[in-house]
This record gives C-alpha cells, structure tokens and sequence, in this order.
C-alpha cells in the first residue's frame, strides 16, 4: 500500500508539468504570434503611409495627360480645362476623337494614340497660314486636319496634302490673290476685307462636298469695281484639279444666285432684277389650288370658306385673276426661296477667323457679340455630334447609315413647328411641340433617346429640320439646356429668320437651366461658358425679317432608336 501511495505521489507531478507546458506553450505561441503580429503592424506602417504618400500619377505623365487635352480642346473635343487629370470630360473626348478616326472608342488613349495626337497638334500649330488655309477648305473643319494626317502618314505621301493649298489669310491661293486685288483699289486693307461681313461667302455650290467661294466686291466701298447698276462678283469653284474663277456683275450676293456643274457657274434667276415683272396680270396662268383665297379682298366674303360658297368662287376666278391686286408679288424665281446657309461652311468659317484670333472669345474680351455668339453656335454643334457618336454606338439593330435614314424623318414630322421657331414666342412653339409629343405614341424617354441621336446626325448632314426639331423635343422634354442651339440659330440665321428679339427667350430658358442645375448641356467643364453666352445675347440688338414661308404638314413616321 505504501509502495503504491509512493508511486501515486512520485508520478501525480508528471500529468501536470505536462499540461503546464502545453498550456504555456500555447499562450506562448499567442503571445509570440500577438507579439510578432504587432511587429509586423508597425514595421509596415510606415510603408502603408509611405504609399499612400505617393502621388497616383508621375508629373511627367500628367503632363502628358494635359497636352492630350490640350490637343483634343484644339481639334474640336472639349475636355475641359487642361489640368493633366482624365477625368470623364477627358474619356468622353477621347472616345470622340477615336470614334472620329475609326479606332475603338474606348476613351483610354493607346500610346500609338497619344502620339499620334500630340504632335498633330504640334504640328497643326507649326503650320501657320498653311494649317489655316486646310481648316478653310475641309468640310471637317479643324478635325479635318487628323484625317489629313492619318492619311498621310498611312500612304506615306510626306506633306502634298498641305503643300496643295498655298496663299494667306487661311484661303486657297488662287482666291487669296483675287483678294489681294480688291484690295489694291480699295481703302481696307486686304486682312480688313476677309473679317468684313459679306465680302467672302462660302458655300458648296456644286455641291461637290468641298467649299466654294464668293468674293462680293459692293461691300468694299470702292467705286473700282462696281457701276451704276452692279458690281463685279467672282465665285470660285472647287474641282479635282483646284478652283475654277468665275466673274459676274451683281448686287447684294447670295450663294442661291449662283449655279456650278464642277468648275463653271451660271449666275440663276433669283436676284429681284425683274420686280416689275411680276406685278403685271396672271390672267393666262392656271389658278392656285385654292382659288376660294382670291376672293379674300372682297368686303362681303365670309372670314372663312364654306361649302355654298365654292361655286361662287370658282365661277370669279378669271376675273379677280386679272385684277393685279389679286396676287402678291414674287421675287423669287418659279417661288422658291433662297438655298439656306450650310451651317458645315459657316463653321469652318467662324473656325478660321478663332483661329486667326488666337482663340476663342471670352467675356472679358467680348466686342462682337454676333462673333462671340457664332463661335458657341458651332462649340455646341461640336459637342452635339460628338455626343450622338457615342450614342449611336449603343443603337441595337442598325447601322449608322439606318440611323441617318430614320432620323430623316423628323424633318418633315416637325417641319411646322421648326418654322414656328421664327415666328412665335418661345412659350408658343414648346405648346406646340408639346402637343405633338403627346400625340407620338412614344415614351418621353425613347423619344429623349432618339432625340440626341438625331440631333448629332442632324448636324452632320446639315439638315437644320432635323437637328432643330431633335434640340425643340430635347428643350420640351425638360431638357431646356437645347433651348441655347435655338437661340443660336436664330441669332445667326442658319436655319431659322434671324430673330435677334426671339432669340434671346431662347437663351434666356438655357441660362435658368443652368443657373438651377450648376451643370451646362455643352462644355460642361466650361462653367464660365454660358456667362459669355449670357452677356454677348444682351448685347445683341434685334433684327426684323420677314416670316418665313407657310408649308403643308407631311406625313411621316418617327424613328425608335433603342439604346442599351
């Protein structure tokens, strides 16, 4: 027994010290982990902050961040203001200027890209009168001078792009040099005559696609050129081998007097040469459609036509046809009016003389208010279409040619209401179309969609009914941010009577959009935009015309474009 209480006691210790150590092996293992993990903390603590110290992007790729922007800003992209940060101005007009030359437009630039980019600009800005004179004759504009660029270095063809034009004040040489004649009999200087109003008009007069020209020497002052009657004119026309001159004698010039079959014009009937004409009696020509209107002079007829009174009216038809009071003069040739400005032409017009200037206008430099106002008419109409371009990207089941077509159709759906533009208040034309969009059968939001899309084809076709009537949808859908493109078509006249009066309605709707939401339509990263905007439209004086003429509603249907 004893021996057995011995051994109980000599081995009860062993259980103990064994558990004793695994125990304190244990809380060791904690402890060292606890102890090896703080370490661990702070020693990489400071490196955390360190790294965290580290800026995201080097200096020398911020700098390269800002040149892009730069660059993009220059060739018509708007990415705000150049501060070296990509941000979502930034992608948006990268994936513009991809899309523009038909790489993917991902809004990251790829290195080839970047510097390709990069030194067009550089190279557009060594360019001097040159680069000024292939802004002046491509339809792109400014953009034009990348796909010149791209081609050349694709085709490997050096510089024969750019030697192709030659001369001074941003115009090819042979129409340069017909300005420096003028010039020599006159009392402005040659650089005074280009920035003088009237004196150069461009247009596609043989609707070539390429820009003609028209020098207008009545506005010089100079007794030089002109006669009692007329003054010379000389219209240029583009062809595969250059400009073609032409001269004419006329007076107060527009494009529509002129017709070219590639480099030979012939000068139309609609100069009101022979007013008197047609004053003289109608009796030998058929009468209008609606004759029951000839009897509108008579005291006695009812305000509106009745059906008892059709026989009547039909039965005085020869006699009140032979009466010169009946019908209202016409001094338009077969009764058409005049071919409507290309706002493509004016653009690259307005584009030639910024640059010309060094830049843009701004509110503290702002003298023109007409200027100023052209110069946001075509950053808007920029801005339009590189927004449409993305979003014809995202148009499931048609290509862009589909698209063109179908938004084609909202010229003659919302033809009366883009006339009513010149003629009713602001308040008056959005009733209108706001009946119409209750009447579409469309969703506000399919018709937004479809809205933008068509808007930017508008522009780059130059169909001003589609482009005005997508920005009267836009503007009545609660977007009043478009209500600025209304008013700058009616301050320039492209597209609509010009209606300084009228305008300024327009853009006053643009501005309470913006002063309520912070944020512009166009150029959002411009703020100080529409402050320009704002002021030029108050120093704006208005203008009287005349209304524009009546047409007969079309039936079309309206395109759905679906977006993803």
């Amino acid at each position: 027994m004893s021996a057995v209480v011995a051994l109980s006691v000599a081995t009860s210790p062993i259980p103990a010290m064994a558990n004793d150590a695994l125990i304190g092996g244990i809380i060791g293992g904690v402890i060292g982990g606890a102890i090896s993990n703080s370490n661990k903390q702070r020693s990489s603590s400071p490196k955390r902050t360190y790294k965290a110290s580290k800026p995201s992007v080097s200096t020398a790729q911020r700098e390269s961040n800002r040149q892009a922007q730069v660059a993009l800003n220059y060739f018509g992209f708007n990415s705000g203001t150049p501060d070296g940060v990509l941000g979502r101005n930034s992608r948006a007009a990268i994936s513009a200027f991809q899309a523009h030359l038909g790489y993917t437009p991902s809004g990251q630039l790829t290195s080839f890209e970047r510097d390709f980019l990069i030194s067009s600009y550089y190279r557009a800005q060594a360019g001097g009168p040159n680069t000024a004179q292939l802004i002046a004759s491509n339809p792109q504009g400014v953009r034009g001078l990348l796909t010149i660029y791209r081609d050349e270095q694709m085709n490997g063809s050096g510089s024969s792009a750019t030697a192709a034009i030659g001369g001074h004040y941003g115009l090819p040489s042979v129409v340069a040099a017909a300005v420096n004649e003028v010039a020599k009999s006159s009392d402005p200087s040659a650089e005074q005559l280009v920035q003088r109003h009237g004196f150069i008009q461009l247009a596609d007069i043989n609707g070539d696609g390429q820009t003609d020209y028209i020098i207008d020497t009545s506005v010089t002052g100079s007794a030089f050129w002109c006669n009692a009657q007329a003054c010379t004119v000389r219209v240029f026309a583009s062809t595969p081998d250059g400009y073609e001159r032409n001269d004419f004698q006329a007076f107060n010039v527009t494009p529509a007097m002129f017709s070219c079959v590639r480099g030979t014009c012939t000068k139309t009937d609609n100069a009101p040469q022979m007013a008197a004409a047609n004053l003289a009696p109608q009796a030998a020509q058929p009468a209008l459609p609606q004759t029951q209107m000839a009897a509108a002079p008579a005291a006695a007829a009812p305000a509106l036509p009745v059906p008892s009174a059709q026989a009547v009216v039909s039965g005085q038809v020869s006699a009140v046809a032979a009466a010169p009071v009946a019908q209202l003069p016409s001094f338009m040739a077969g009764g058409q009016a005049p071919t409507q400005q290309s706002l493509a032409s004016f653009c690259n017009k307005v584009s030639l003389l910024t640059s010309s200037n060094g830049g843009f206008v701004t509110a503290a430099t702002l003298s023109d208010p007409d200027f100023a106002l052209a110069e946001q008419m075509c950053l808007t109409r920029t801005y339009a279409m590189a927004q449409g371009e993305e979003l014809i990207a995202k148009v499931q089941g048609a290509t862009p040619d589909q698209i063109t077509a179908q938004c084609k159709a909202f010229g003659p759906v919302l033809k009366d209401h883009v006339l009513a533009v010149s003629l009713k208040s602001r308040d008056e034309v959005l009733q209108g179309v706001s009946s119409f969009i209750l009447s579409s059968g469309m969703s506000p939001q399919q018709l937004a969609g479809t809205a933008r899309v068509c808007l930017s084809v508008g522009y780059r076709v130059d169909d001003m009914d589609v482009a005005m009537g997508s920005a009267l949808l836009l503007t009545s859908l609660g977007e009043a941010g478009y209500a600025e493109l209304l008013g700058h078509h009616l301050s320039q006249g492209i597209g609509a009577t010009k209606r300084g009066e009228i305008a300024a309605a327009w853009y006053e709707a643009a501005m309470t959009s913006f002063e309520s939401n912070g944020v512009s339509v166009f150029a959002p990263g411009q703020p100080e935009r529409m402050g320009l905007v704002q002021k030029a439209a108050m120093m704006m004086s208005g203008q009287p015309s005349a209304a524009a003429p009546v047409t007969q509603p079309q039936e079309a249907a309206l395109p759905l474009l679906v977006l993803e």
